[in-house]
């Protein structure tokens, strides 16, 4: 199985160094749809292009090339979870890390992070940004942390508990519900932040700058 794989997606991506050498080193990387267009601004090809392809420019389709662009027309999901389907299960994609699923139109937005709730893979699958670091858990995990980053909680089912420890307000067995009260720029005061989700899933947003 491939150990880290990349993963760009159809929304904004500031490339900066470390962003630009995640991608370069991302085994495979892959796009979904018009997230090559991203790549082809920094001259990186990826390994598959996925999606209906209604988004992809015509002049990055033609650098990228057909047999690299793999045609999902199913319009019961987005391009980003053909992405990731494609990625987990025909690439053998053990880790990924997802590029341009936040920042960009909130509707897709709230999609994209309903999405990586229902897959909820803990640190096999990550949306980054220059900025900030997210995943969703289930059950018990221990995340490295710096005291004094901020982090934020939230689940899409009021019906789960949640327990922190290791941030300046921790909460025990607590409904973080995002129509509820999620928390929000929560504190990290210890290396390690641990995360109870019990009945389901919770969202780990973490920003380190």
């Amino acid at each position: 199985m491939k150990e880290h794989a990349v993963l760009v997606a159809n929304g904004p991506v500031a490339w900066t160094p470390e962003l630009a050498a995640l991608a370069a080193a991302g085994e495979p990387l892959l796009a979904a749809d018009g997230g090559a267009d991203a790549l082809a601004r920094i001259g990186l090809m990826p390994r598959a292009v996925i999606g209906d392809l209604d988004s992809i420019s015509p002049e990055t389709a033609a650098w990228v090339g057909p047999a690299r662009l793999v045609s999902r027309p199913d319009q019961d999901r987005t391009d980003l979870e053909k992405a990731l389907i494609y990625a987990f299960d025909e690439a053998g994609v053990r880790r990924l890390t997802v590029l341009g699923a936040l920042g960009g139109r909130s509707d897709h937005e709230v999609g994209n992070l309903g999405l990586l709730w229902r897959l909820a893979r803990g640190t096999n699958l990550a949306f980054r940004d220059a900025a900030s670091w997210t995943i969703a858990v289930s059950g018990t995990v221990e995340l490295d942390a710096a005291p004094g980053e901020i982090w934020s909680f939230w689940s899409f089912d009021p019906a789960v508990l949640v327990t922190l420890d290791g941030v300046r307000w921790p909460v025990r067995r607590v409904s973080l519900a995002a129509g509820g009260r999620p928390s929000i720029s929560n504190e990290a005061t210890a290396s390690k932040v641990r995360v109870v989700a019990e009945g389901g899933a919770v969202i780990v947003h973490r920003r380190h700058r």
